[in-house]
């Protein structure tokens, strides 16, 4: 049985205004709860906290797992992902291609106790919700190269999942676009409009810059329940989908709608759950092993919200390959569990 996790620890694991402020603590807590034997990181790396040791370092150390990381920043937006694991590392490999991704994608082969191999792809894709459509095709492009990058290991019937954050939401998945946009403007209004460049959202990194004239009355549609309606029915036509159809067109499973085919599963914001874009997807080898998949609302009795702006999402992996029309599983409520912003 192998536990993998998927983890946006948002900024490097450091506190919005506070220098030293890490919560290595409260992110340890949510990821052993999940008993994990490998997990994917997605800004795992602060260009601006880059004193030793990282948090992320000191996350692995504190989790007792070895640490996979790219050693080179290139920029201070370059938020790396990395890998935690406790198990066997046979190799890895950075994929920067420059110009194609705009973070790498971190590719790790690992052999499980019961001696079998498989590859874990860890990757977070570009956000650029501020540049609309243009955004999407940004995403689009991502996906296309990695689908290509993982052709050897599908070509071969190697074992493999890619996760991460996508940044972008499932056909046919819900949006509550209002509940974002509610946690967004309080963190505006919490830092006084004005950006901290930490890696925390604003306002002015969703809205494209031809209308933020608009963003006086998009602070005020979370406070009208009819203007929050409209919004969420708009944005909702609207939400990239198209990224993650490419996955499905090249037969990887959706991890958590595979066990989950109607519940919302939202994983960001996490203290206003507003939809779903951090996946675990396994290759058919891996998909025929998959026992459960689940988000991680709390570990250890603190609050998701309490540790990131993303929820961990867990899957499980069996020996053997199952049947889950056969299994009970204990599937989440019909609305998220998460308390939204008052």
């Amino acid at each position: 049985m192998t536990n993998i996790v998927t983890y946006n620890i948002l900024a490097g694991g450091y506190s919005s205004g506070q220098p030293n402020g890490r919560r290595v603590e409260q992110l340890a807590r949510i990821i052993r709860s999940t008993q994990p034997d490998v997990v994917g990181v997605v800004e795992a790396v602060n260009p601006r906290k880059l004193w030793k040791p990282l948090a992320v370092e000191e996350l692995a150390a504190v989790l007792g797992m070895q640490l996979v990381l790219d050693k080179e920043v290139l920029h201070l937006r370059d938020y790396q992902p990395a890998l935690l694991t406790r198990l066997p590392i046979v190799y890895t490999k950075i994929h920067p291609r420059p110009g194609i991704l705009t973070r790498p994608l971190l590719e790790v082969c690992l052999e499980e106790t019961n001696g079998k191999r498989f590859i874990v792809f860890t990757t977070h894709l570009s956000a650029a919700f501020s540049q609309g459509w243009a955004g999407n095709a940004i995403r689009k492009r991502e996906i296309g190269e990695i689908v290509r990058i993982m052709g050897p290991q599908r070509e071969a019937a190697m074992p493999h999942v890619l996760l991460g954050d996508f940044n972008a939401l499932a056909p046919g998945d819900t949006f509550k676009a209002c509940n974002l946009l509610r946690y967004i403007a309080s963190l505006d209004h919490a830092t006084k409009r004005q950006p901290l460049g930490d890696g925390y959202p604003h306002l002015n990194s969703v809205v494209p810059q031809s209308l933020r004239f608009l963003n006086p009355l998009l602070r005020l549609i979370p406070r009208n329940i009819l203007l929050s309606t409209a919004f969420d029915r708009a944005a909702a036509l609207y939400a990239p989908r198209s990224c993650i159809a490419l996955l499905q067109k090249a037969c990887y499973a959706d991890c958590y709608r595979r066990v989950h085919p109607h519940t919302w599963g939202f994983t960001c914001p996490a203290s206003a759950p507003a939809g779903r874009i951090d996946f675990i997807f396994a290759s058919p080898e891996m998909a025929g092993r998959l026992e459960t998949c689940y988000v991680v609302t709390e570990g250890e009795g603190l609050a998701g919200a309490d540790a990131s702006d993303h929820l961990a999402v867990a899957a499980r992996f069996g020996d053997e390959p199952v049947n889950l029309s056969t299994r009970g599983f204990v599937v989440e409520p019909d609305r998220p569990t998460t308390k939204p912003l008052s």
